[in-house]
């Protein structure tokens, strides 16, 4: 019975120790103690001392542990670990960690999380959102846009120019807007939830494209000259970087360019001879000017020795002769302007390339540097913003829309798929909101903009099909009062660009995350790097044995939280929310154990066993979206009347982090050391649930409820009630509904007989013959009989409108007996 106790205390005394990272000298004298106390029990023997005198020895030597272990561990790190290409290199290097990195550590500072500062605009920002942002979206007839023009009408491209819309990114002394990262999300959200055409045309300008790498490497003549022309719409810009042969795999890209003397404006200058054959280039058929992405080779040896000289970016007006451009595709009826560009043996002058010569060969640095701020800002908002206005407009016709006497948000199988949607829409916002923040503070999160490109625009997409469904016959008809069917067929459009959803969760999240956020690996692999082999060993010794006590940490918290579900670890308050903080601690611990463990047991196979490195990124992607929640109740004050969205995105994030981890562990090949994971970090079996049908009823009845909860779900969005925006008209019937029920239930039972809830003009007529309402109330209800079949009604047309080539005859179908 003494050996047991014995045993238990020594090693809960090692995982205190491993919990609070304690030294190598710490660990010594500790274990010295527990030795010491163990021979005066008739425990430990003079076997045990002789094992820990050697490893201590070695250990705190500096000379014998570089020469035992460091050196050998170094070599086998080497071969184990996969040739890294210089693309990927570059992928790794660009960018920063920020929030990531703690949800990585397996202890995450919640007070650096809250003590960050909630984004504001500055007043410029909100005129203009108050101003042009609103105007436009007045303009806007997205029907007009889609069905009859296929485009924007010239006096909205007149507006956009006119007020600067093509350059929020572009700095003031370049006659731009400036806008931080939070005022473009904002603008793009707005314009997504009246029409994706017009944001997207938006959006580009202020993306990845000439004006962003421009401003970050553009020679001072080029700065000068284009900054000030794109800022007022003289210039249309497009960037041309996805190839037919190279989608995703971006660095594959087929387009080449020869270094080469040629004749430019009649004179002999160096330049470049380009063939290129782009496709899926938003503004293409539009733009003056083309940035261009291609791999540029020197044959000749003109600039140097280098024969490849690697992936280039330059910028070509697009009226020089033999470039092809202004054919259109045609993206899922949502026609912004899209379309290919190709050109063959096009010369032009090297001062071309963006940066200038000394830039030729960094143009995919270029790209991977300014794409996680892009892809941070862009179709995050956009798929954000396009959600919380589906959102209101759903929340508002379940409110409306009666079946079976009672209106059908009231019916718990639509209660399901509208909580799926009220919660997803909080969510992305809080997600968008933290990310853009951290984007203003001056990072380039890489693998947050990857996380939340990804999981913005798939739970919108699975959200826009939870609407549908709710909408039936309402949704499937198309016409000016239809708010859904546009963003159902472009769902799919934001899911496949700037790298596709399959490739960013498989490949990219946890691929680029668990170099970058982990505290060691990134200097483990510099180290291996390193030609000189006694600076390699010192680096590698120092971060060789700090990630083993990282290992030892992580493993200790993982048991401890596991088996007390995260209680008694830190959280920054003492309310609702703390036991949510404690479960994150929690798996915050998991993902790195199973990260460091993953990556020691499978080396360079991990990056083949996507599946496996997609659900550890499921496990970070939840983390951070879960982190996004709690921080945006924070900011918000913490308001009790939101506290069901709270709930609903936590227990949503939970429950999927777990889900995770145990598909993880039940592919995990080694099943041995699968088996110990599981009795490590889930000892008490499986423990998150769902949201509740309960939880899922409050969330449902909020969106269908006019309320400062219901105000902050669809925050920022245009909800007017002009003529073209039918979610702005949905709003008022809303109102109008519900100011008249009570004075419907009145008529009811003045008439002693239960009226069917329509036709509520009659209703009005025997209020008034019975003299129970007013010619007011009267006019309430015929107001929201208007609204009720303005909303629940369907648009019809003349056959001859919907006809593409009305001039056409239509072939006569011919039907015959089987």
């Amino acid at each position: 019975m003494t050996t047991l106790v014995y045993l238990i205390a020594f090693f809960c005394g090692l995982a205190i120790l491993a919990n609070h990272r304690a030294s190598r000298l710490t660990f010594t004298v500790v274990i010295a103690a527990l030795l010491i106390l163990g021979t005066l029990l008739n425990v430990t023997g003079i076997i045990s001392w002789l094992i820990f005198a050697v490893i201590a020895l070695v250990l705190n030597t500096p000379i014998l542990r570089k020469k035992f272990i460091t050196h050998y561990a170094l070599n086998s790190f080497k071969s184990i670990m996969p040739k890294m290409s210089q693309t990927e290199q570059e992928a790794i290097d660009a960018g920063t960690v920020w929030w990531e990195a703690d949800l990585f550590s397996g202890k995450p500072d919640w007070n650096k999380l809250h003590a960050i500062q909630a984004p504001t605009l500055t007043p410029a920002e909100q005129a203009f959102l108050d101003g042009p942002v609103n105007d436009v979206c007045r303009m806007v007839n997205d029907f007009q846009i889609t069905h009859d023009l296929a485009d924007l009408p010239p006096e909205v491209w007149q507006h956009l120019k006119q007020h600067k819309f093509f350059a929020m990114i572009i700095k003031k002394q370049y006659g731009g807007l400036e806008f931080s990262a939070y005022a473009q999300s904002l603008v793009l959200q707005k314009l997504t939830g009246v029409s994706s055409v017009l944001s997207t045309t938006v959006s580009v300008p202020n993306s990845l494209g000439p004006g962003e790498l421009l401003q970050h490497y553009g020679t001072e003549q080029q700065k000068n000259y284009y900054l000030p022309r794109l800022a007022t719409g003289k210039e249309i810009p497009c960037f041309a970087l996805t190839s037919p042969e190279a989608g995703s795999d971006a660095g594959s890209i087929p387009d080449f360019g020869i270094i080469k003397k040629g004749l430019w404006q009649g004179k002999e200058v160096l330049g470049m001879e380009l063939t290129w054959n782009k496709r899926y280039i938003t503004l293409a058929p539009v733009a003056t000017v083309l940035g261009l992405a291609f791999k540029l080779f020197d044959p000749e040896h003109l600039l140097g020795e280098q024969h490849d000289l690697g992936i280039t970016c330059a910028l070509i007006p697009t009226n020089v002769a033999g470039i092809e451009i202004g054919r259109r595709h045609f993206p899922l009826n949502i026609p912004f302007q899209n379309g290919p560009t190709r050109g063959e043996k096009i010369f032009v002058p090297i001062d071309f390339i963006i940066g200038g010569q000394a830039m030729a060969g960094q143009g995919w640095r270029m790209l991977v540097e300014c794409l996680s701020v892009g892809r941070g800002i862009t179709l995050p908002s956009n798929a954000t913003g396009g959600l919380k206005t589906a959102a209101m407009a759903i929340g508002a016709y379940a409110r409306i829309r009666r079946q079976f006497k009672l209106p059908i948000g009231k019916m718990e199988g639509i209660e399901e798929p509208l909580a799926r949607i009220v919660g997803n829409a909080y969510v992305l916002d809080a997600a968008t909101t933290l990310t853009v923040t951290g984007i203003d503070l001056g990072e380039k999160p890489a693998v947050i903009s990857a996380i939340v490109k990804y999981h913005c625009t798939h739970r919108s997409q699975q959200s826009i099909i939870d609407a549908m469904d709710i909408a039936g016959g309402k949704g499937i008809c198309m016409g000016p009062r239809n708010f859904l069917a546009r963003s159902y067929q472009g769902s799919p459009i934001a899911v496949t660009v700037e790298g596709a959803n399959i490739l960013t969760r498989s490949m990219i999240i946890f691929g680029q995350g668990a170099i970058r956020c982990h505290p060691y690996v990134l200097d483990e692999i510099n180290a291996a790097y390193n030609d000189d082999p006694h600076l390699a060993t010192d680096q590698f010794d120092n971060a060789l044995f700090s990630h083993i006590g990282f290992v030892f940490r992580n493993m200790s918290r993982s048991l401890w939280l596991g088996l007390t579900d995260g209680r008694g670890s830190s959280a920054p308050r003492k309310d609702a929310t703390q036991r949510y903080y404690q479960q994150l601690n929690r798996y915050s611990a998991n993902l790195a154990l199973l990260a460091d463990i993953s990556m020691a047991t499978l080396g360079g196979s991990l990056k083949r066993k996507e599946r496996l490195s997609a659900r550890l990124g499921d496990v970070l992607s939840q983390l951070y979206l879960a982190s996004a929640t709690l921080k945006r109740y924070t900011d918000e004050g913490q308001q009790q009347e939101d506290i069901a969205l709270v709930h609903w995105g936590l227990q949503d994030a939970l429950y999927q982090t777990e889900v995770a981890i145990d598909n993880f562990l039940a592919n995990f090949p080694n099943r041995v050391i699968a088996t110990g994971l599981r009795l490590l970090i889930l000892p008490t079996g499986l423990r998150r649930r769902k949201p509740t049908d309960k939880l899922d009823h409050l969330v449902a009845r909020l969106i269908q409820t006019p309320s400062a909860t219901r105000d902050r779900i669809g925050r920022g969005q245009f909800l007017e009630a002009t003529e073209n925006n039918t979610v702005g008209m949905m709003e008022v019937a809303l109102l109008d509904i519900l100011a008249a029920e009570p004075i419907y239930d009145r008529v009811c039972q003045a008439a002693d007989t239960a009226l069917p809830f329509m036709q509520l003009g009659k209703v009005a007529t025997i209020g008034l013959e019975l003299g129970v309402i007013t010619t007011a109330e009267a006019e309430l209800l015929h107001r929201a009989e208007a609204g009720r079949l303005y909303s629940i009604n369907v648009d019809d047309f003349d056959p001859q409108q919907l006809a593409v080539n009305p001039s056409q005859t239509a072939p006569k179908v011919h039907s015959s007996a089987a």
